[in-house]
């Protein structure tokens, strides 16, 4: 092995699977993360309590870990690249100035040859106008930065609803506006990437958001074998324009003629691929933890169908009847406080593939 102790910036519940998963393969973990007691925390070696970008953490860090990864795409960049100039960081600090931006994102998407949905850059209301007006009126408004489960969007449905003031609503930051697609389904695909540069992909799931969150990713997805390499084949793309280490989440909108547009990537672990550690051998965590270490990937093979269902908020009060379904994989995140729109675990309902 080429690595013994991984430091994960980051507490949350992302960090803590990884956690889990290092500790299988007989890795210590390392926490970087503000919040003292986080989930990702109750489960590693020791955690550093400290801001993502205090530097004598960062030294701190670096000093006591081999590599470093990260459990969410809003790490600080020169925190990453302070970092890399001391220890190895994957995925590399490129991906996360490739995903932090959407604008940026889409632009470095398209670039690899993938499609997305059409988009203006929005930095004032009368860009917004314009931008509107090109796409008739219609189109989803978001931040550029930070945003995430539908936090930071205003949608616009018709030419009839009003954009007076929807600049300054969003915070008067860098916005982008990006046109609806005709879609008929989500779908992600989790994909991998080793130091030397091979490249495993799970099978892509179908995704099902509610107020604009992830509710279910159902394997297989309703696609044909076409789709699912054509997404695979994108995939491997990124991975090797970014020499991309570890493990990465993207997902498209799929045509009603098979094809597919990218919506957006994540630089880590990722919610669509919680699937994987009840019917695949390797689950994402897993793998992620082999590549960034140096290990062999593993075989993204899946043995059963599936649908990962969120628990969100007040659902893990249904936790007891999930408990009592011999078919079922509970996940719990160690949160003790229930919130509207929290993510406090998931659940996996297996079934013999067909």
């Amino acid at each position: 092995m080429t690595a013994s102790t991984i430091g994960i910036i980051g507490g949350g519940q992302l960090g803590r699977m990884l956690a889990m998963a290092a500790a299988r393969l007989n890795f210590r973990t390392v926490i970087l993360e503000p919040q003292a007691d986080c989930p990702a925390a109750q489960l590693a070696n020791r955690q550093i309590v400290a801001a993502y970008d205090d530097a004598a953490a960062l030294a701190e860090l670096a000093a006591a870990c081999d590599v470093v990864t990260y459990e969410f795409e809003n790490v600080p960049v020169q925190a990453a690249e302070t970092l890399a100039a001391s220890v190895a960081v994957y995925p590399p600090p490129r991906a996360l100035e490739a995903a932090q931006d959407r604008l940026v994102e889409k632009r470095f998407i398209n670039g690899c040859g993938i499609p997305t949905a059409r988009f203006h850059a929005v930095d004032s209301q009368e860009e917004l106008e314009r931008a509107l007006a090109d796409f008739s009126g219609q189109g989803v408004l978001k931040t550029r930065r930070l945003g995430y489960d539908g936090k930071g969007q205003k949608v616009f449905r018709s030419a009839e609803d009003s954009a007076d003031g929807a600049f300054a609503a969003l915070g008067g930051v860098p916005l982008i506006l990006e046109s609806f697609v005709a879609f008929e389904r989500e779908v992600s695909i989790i994909a991998a990437r080793s130091i030397d540069g091979a490249v495993v992909c799970f099978d892509p799931a179908e995704n099902v958001h509610r107020n604009g969150i992830l509710h279910t990713s159902t394997l297989p997805a309703s696609i044909s074998a076409a789709t699912a390499d054509a997404a695979r084949d994108a995939a491997g793309k990124i991975l090797s324009t970014l020499n991309y280490v570890g493990v990465v989440g993207i997902e498209f909108f799929v045509l009603a003629d098979g094809g597919l547009i990218a919506n957006e990537m994540a630089p880590r672990v990722h919610n669509s691929g919680h699937w994987t550690e009840a019917a695949c051998v390797v689950s994402q965590f897993e793998q992620h933890i082999r590549a960034v270490t140096g290990l062999p990937l593993g075989n993204a093979d899946r043995h059963s169908d599936c649908v990962m269902r969120n628990l969100i908020g007040d659902d893990i009060l249904d936790l007891p009847d999930w408990l009592r379904r011999a078919d079922t994989l509970v996940h719990l995140y160690g949160k003790t406080e229930s919130r509207p729109g929290r993510k406090m675990g998931h659940v996996t309902t297996l079934q013999r593939k067909a």
